[in-house]
């Protein structure tokens, strides 16, 4: 999974240094004020021009997961005759390291048990599947959502066909409150580190790539709630299975 805890930590303390800057404007409850004489517009200025730039970036991030999906077949090439089932129960076998019984995820797979006929619908870790096109090959492609026991944590996999071969073009776990599909855009909502905000991360089909890449992350006010305590450093989750695990 991208490695968007640091990211976000530091993203974190910047609203909060934001919110503490403003705190004395937020007190005026009266009327209309003048802003006084328009200031004149200023060109940027570009800051330390003879800095050396950096060779390395500040976090490892992969934007994107591409994983060929071994032992399932594709009917007719449709992916609404595919059992998700199949999709997670193949996955776990593809990551022991991940699911195994000193694996992160390890309870996830007595719990899968339960998704089969006459198992415990209500311990099924799997989520409803969703179908839509995603790649813009005009064929719907496959969403998938389960949880990641005993973590707080959800999957999210996005599948599509490629030569008659199910293929993974998306692959990330995090702790989600939403996930959305706007267009061809995958948007994931993740609490924040500040009560009143949360994070948005949006993953877009990029045709190079053949995969859902990560397009943009998003620190957003949701009403109500104070600033919170200064958020410590958290470690940074690991990749996801097809990238690692968080």
């Amino acid at each position: 999974m991208p490695a968007r805890r640091p990211l976000r930590t530091a993203l974190a303390a910047a609203v909060l240094a934001l919110l503490s800057a403003t705190a004395t404007a937020c007190g005026d409850t009266g009327g209309l004020q003048g802003a006084g004489a328009t200031p004149t517009a200023v060109s940027p200025a570009k800051l330390w021009p003879d800095l050396r730039p950096a060779s390395s970036p500040a976090y490892p991030y992969d934007v994107a997961t591409r994983a060929v999906v071994k032992g399932v077949r594709v009917p007719g090439d449709d992916l609404r005759k595919v059992d998700p089932v199949d999709v997670v129960e193949a996955e776990i076998e593809a990551h022991p390291d991940d699911y195994g019984s000193k694996g992160v995820y390890h309870a996830t797979v007595d719990r899968m048990k339960e998704c089969r006929p006459g198992g415990d619908e209500a311990r099924c870790p799997l989520l409803k599947p969703y179908y839509r096109d995603l790649t813009g090959d005009g064929r719907p492609d496959l969403t998938l959502g389960f949880r990641l026991y005993p973590t707080n944590q959800t999957a999210v996999r996005v599948y599509t066909v490629e030569h008659h071969r199910l293929v993974q073009v998306l692959a990330d776990n995090d702790a989600i409150i939403g996930v959305e599909l706007a267009g061809r855009e995958l948007i994931e909502r993740s609490p924040a580190d500040i009560s009143g905000y949360e994070y948005r991360t949006t993953w877009v089909w990029d045709p190079e790539e053949r995969a859902m890449t990560f397009s943009r992350d998003e620190y957003l006010h949701t009403g109500g709630g104070r600033p919170g305590r200064k958020p410590s450093p958290s470690a940074s989750p690991s990749a996801s299975p097809s990238a690692g695990a968080p």
